[in-house]
């Protein structure tokens, strides 16, 4: 980690929203609202640091450039045939998978004077490798060439990667995710969008897409030899948290939140029917 940063669980209280379950039963986008409103309720010194846990049902995630692909429409409807709910953020990144065996984690915390992207980075790496520090090799960061939405931190083991890093600032609050591929196939998510990409690029392609290697994916169930279910990685957050002294107390969102939450998910939800709009597509969100 760079230079001790002030990121960190000592000390003082943090929410616990769990939307582990809840999060089986809605829009998959509704969690970037909501995201940004607790960034912005911590931001602005509202709210205490939040810890958010999120699991959604089988879902692709395509960022800007994916959905800008030349055969994106028949990419899509690859997806949704295979059983995949599809989205687009409004974000950095490309395409990833969710489903009831990965688990999304949020810490999201007020952003300190001259703090860096890297830093934030650094932190939920650290805070992934305590983690696993039972994993049967070591925790690791730095890309790995054949995964899906390749990045300087994905973390992997003995070179498979079973998780990646993401950034959002907002507000004066930063919010910093990472999903771990707790249960289930690595190579099989990887294949998945592999194949996406063989359908919907194109001539024409504005980006390079990713050259997917399924076998360079793997989840930690795999990777550990018996199954580390998605309350299993709740559980060892919870640890760590502790460990350093944090005050954590189960949490919803507060009324002027739910009211933020609103408005913005409006936002998230118009930018999403575009997006499909401009494919040939219509958009439906997964609760309706």
């Amino acid at each position: 980690m760079n230079q001790s940063t002030t990121m960190s669980f000592t000390g003082g209280a943090w929410r616990w929203l769990d939307h582990s379950v809840d999060g089986l039963e809605f829009e998959p986008l509704d969690s970037f609202a909501l995201d940004d409103t607790l960034c912005t309720t911590v931001g602005q010194g509202i709210s205490p640091p939040a810890a958010r846990l999120w699991v959604h049902p089988p879902t692709v995630v395509l960022g800007i450039q994916d959905s800008r692909l030349p055969d994106v429409k028949a990419g899509i409807e690859f997806l949704q045939a295979a059983g995949y709910h599809v989205i687009v953020r409004n974000s950095g990144g490309l395409a990833v998978v969710l489903d009831e065996g990965v688990l999304n984690i949020s810490l999201i915390m007020q952003e300190p004077k001259q703090f860096s992207i890297d830093e934030g980075y650094d932190f939920m790496f650290h805070t992934v490798q305590r983690l696993f520090a039972d994993a049967p090799g070591a925790v690791e960061a730095g890309e790995v060439v054949g995964s899906y939405c390749p990045g300087a931190y994905d973390v992997s083991i003995g070179g498979k990667k079973f998780a990646g890093l993401s950034q959002r600032r907002k507000k004066g609050g930063a919010a910093v995710q990472v999903y771990l591929a707790m249960d289930g196939s690595g190579s099989e998510r990887a294949e998945l969008i592999r194949r996406f990409y063989e359908i919907a690029d194109g001539p024409g392609a504005k980006y390079d897409v990713p050259v997917i290697e399924p076998e360079t994916m793997a989840s930690l169930s795999e990777l550990y030899g018996h199954t580390l279910d998605v309350t299993d990685g709740m559980q060892r957050l919870e640890q760590v948290m502790r460990a350093d002294g944090a005050g954590m107390t189960l949490s919803a969102l507060r009324p002027e939140e739910t009211e933020m939450f609103q408005k913005l998910r409006g936002q998230i939800y118009k930018r999403a029917e575009k997006s499909f709009t401009d494919a040939g597509l219509t958009w439906e969100p997964l609760d309706q």
